[in-house]
């Protein structure tokens, strides 16, 4: 493992949507990154961009929205926290949080997280909780079927 590699996965790890459902599978089946050294390293990237966007958000928002672009990309988020996230913490709290942050689909994920967080009002603490919970229940997702997946199709070649 080099640098770059490194460096490859920690970028792939900060792009929106992307985040460790991307950059997991790469570094195990691209790079050739042992599984449990690249499921550490995504999970430690993740857990510390939650907080960044978390606090990114309180801080530059407000401006963000002046431009017309980023306030099309706001409303849109808006309405997707309202309709799927705020009924899940409303009921289950900062797990309701942690699983939507953990389900590794598009559109879920620490960025989408720290948004709902922030439009939830939901406390830093009571974020990072969520955030870690989610962080490591998206990364054993992904390594699951990531090291099943690899497993079977070495298996259909051999056959």
């Amino acid at each position: 493992m080099t640098a770059n590699d490194i460096l490859q996965v920690i970028l792939i790890t900060l792009i929106p949507t992307l985040e460790l459902r991307a950059s997991l599978p790469y570094a195990i089946l691209v790079l050739g990154i042992p599984w449990y050294t690249a499921f550490l390293m995504v999970v430690i990237i993740n857990i510390i961009l939650g907080p960044i966007v978390y606090f990114a958000l309180r801080a530059f928002l407000h401006l963000a929205i002046k431009v017309p672009l980023f306030n099309r990309l706001y409303e849109h988020s808006l309405r997707k926290v309202q309709t799927k996230v705020r009924p899940k913490v409303e009921k289950y709290g900062e797990l309701g949080l942690a699983l939507f942050i953990g389900i590794p689909l598009p559109g879920s994920g620490v960025y989408t997280g720290a948004l709902a967080a922030f439009i939830l009002d939901i406390r830093p603490k009571h974020f990072m909780i969520a955030t870690v919970i989610g962080v490591f229940i998206a990364a054993v997702v992904v390594l699951l079927v990531v090291l099943t997946g690899s497993e079977v199709f070495q298996w259909i070649i051999k056959q």
